[in-house]
C-alpha cells in the first residue's frame, strides 16, 4: 500500500499554509486517499488499479492547490472583518444599549420636545425624547470600539465605522420599516411621516451618531499620536 502521507506531501509541496495548518489539510487529505483506496480494495480491484482510481479522486493537483489557498484567503478576510469590524462594532452596541436600558429604568427622565400646534393628543406627546447622559456616556463607548477596532489592524475608516455601529441598525429601521408603514397605511400623510422620520433621525442617529464619532475620533487621534511617540522613541 502507498505511503498517502508521503505521496501527498509531494503532490502538494508547494502548497504556501501556515506549518499547522499545512500538516492539518495534508493530514486531513491523505486520511481521505487512503479510506478511499481501502473501500476499493475490499471490492477486490488489484493495488495497482486501486492506487490508480484513488488518485483519481484528485484530478489536477496544481488546481487543488489553488482551490486550497482561496478558501484559506476567504477564511483569513473573513476573520479579519469580524476581528476588525464586527467584534468591536457588537461590543459597542451591547455597551451602549445596556447603559440606555439602565438609564431609561434608573436614571433621570428624559429631556423631551413636544409639538406646538396640532391636535392635543400631538400636543401632549413627545415628538423627540432625548436621554441626556446616554450622550454624554456615548463618547467613551464609541472611543472603545475606536480603540478595539485599531488594535485588531484596522484602517481608519473602519475604526471609525466601528465606533459609529450603534446607530447603523437605527439607520437601517428608518429606511425599510418607515417608508414600508407609509406605503401600508395610506391615511398618513407624507409630511408627517417626513416630521417623524426627521425627529427619530435626529433623537436616534445625529445626535448620538454625533457623540459616538466625537468618541471615536479622540481615540484614533490618541492613538496615532502614541503610534508617532514609539516610532519616534525606536529610532
Amino acid at each position: 500500500m502507498p505511503d498517502w502521507q508521503k505521496l501527498v506531501r509531494r503532490r502538494l509541496a508547494s502548497l504556501a499554509l501556515e506549518p499547522e495548518l499545512r500538516d492539518e489539510v495534508l493530514a486531513e487529505l491523505a486520511s481521505h486517499l487512503e479510506e478511499t483506496y481501502d473501500a476499493i480494495r475490499a471490492e477486490g480491484v488489484p493495488e495497482d488499479d486501486a492506487v490508480r482510481r484513488t488518485l483519481s479522486q484528485v484530478p489536477d493537483w496544481n488546481d487543488l492547490q489553488r482551490r486550497i489557498r482561496s478558501a484559506r484567503a476567504k477564511e483569513v478576510t473573513m476573520n479579519i472583518r469580524v476581528t476588525r469590524f464586527w467584534l468591536p462594532g457588537l461590543i459597542t452596541f451591547v455597551v451602549s444599549m445596556s447603559f440606555l436600558a439602565l438609564i431609561e429604568k434608573f436614571g433621570p427622565r428624559p429631556w423631551a420636545l413636544y409639538l406646538g400646534d396640532g391636535p392635543a393628543v400631538i400636543r401632549t406627546t413627545p415628538s423627540l425624547m432625548v436621554y441626556i447622559p446616554w450622550l454624554l456616556l456615548l463618547p467613551l463607548i464609541g472611543a472603545i470600539g475606536a480603540y478595539l477596532s485599531n488594535r485588531a489592524g484596522a484602517p481608519i475608516r473602519t475604526v471609525l465605522v466601528s465606533s459609529i455601529f450603534p446607530v447603523l441598525p437605527f439607520i437601517a429601521s428608518f429606511v425599510i420599516v418607515l417608508p414600508v408603514g407609509l406605503i401600508i397605511d395610506r391615511h398618513v400623510g407624507v409630511n408627517v411621516v417626513a416630521a417623524a422620520l426627521l425627529r427619530a433621525l435626529l433623537g436616534w442617529v445625529l445626535l448620538p451618531g454625533a457623540a459616538l464619532l466625537v468618541g471615536g475620533l479622540f481615540a484614533v487621534l490618541l492613538l496615532s499620536r502614541r503610534s508617532v511617540s514609539r516610532s519616534a522613541t525606536a529610532g
